[in-house]
């Protein structure tokens, strides 16, 4: 074995209510118990790593910039309830508008890099998402997933149920989940 395992979790619906096409600082806000989420996972010594697919970039919706600006706020959000990220990672395109990529979830990229970067253990990792394109990494990691019906879509619980997804009512429970599981 080699790192330590992480927590990814998507951000849109899992970590912050989603805006679609969120590009504004000032409407990030944190879902219920989300910072006490990233807080509980990291003082148990479990890195926590945002991947998001934005599309909207490749749209033309938002820009870069405007992406980072709402990443910087999210940080700043939980740092004022003493919860940090490890990092974050995003893919900004869209296969139909800048063709297919590696990075777009469920593509596996991102979480390689952040595995890369972070010396992180992609096999004893958990992926924590609001939609199945946010878990199905986790498998072909040997990971494991957590599909977050918060703001799911409806027929992703009977999905993920289906494909044998574990389903949990929030991301509290995710993180109880997960740690219990550590212990």
């Amino acid at each position: 074995m080699s790192g330590r395992p992480a927590v990814f979790l998507d951000r849109d619906g899992t970590l912050i209510e989603d805006r679609h096409y969120l590009r504004d600082p000032d409407q990030v806000t944190l879902l219920p118990g989300a910072a006490d989420a990233v807080r509980r996972l990291e003082r148990a010594g479990r890195p926590v790593v945002v991947v998001t697919n934005q599309s909207g970039i490749a749209r033309g919706w938002l820009s870069q910039e405007e992406y980072q600006a709402t990443a910087r706020r999210l940080e700043e959000l939980l740092a004022a309830a003493d919860a940090r990220l490890a990092g974050q990672y995003h893919c900004p395109h869209l296969p139909e508008i800048s063709g297919p990529c590696e990075c777009r979830k469920p593509g596996s990229l991102l979480y390689r890099r952040a595995a890369e970067e972070l010396g992180l253990d992609l096999a004893r990792s958990w992926w924590v998402g609001d939609r199945l394109r946010d878990i199905t990494a986790a498998g072909r990691a040997g990971g494991r997933g957590l599909l977050v019906l918060a703001a799911a879509p409806a027929g992703e619980a009977e999905a993920a149920a289906a494909q044998g997804w574990p389903v949990v009512p929030n991301l509290a429970a995710a993180v109880s989940a997960i740690l219990t599981d550590a212990e």
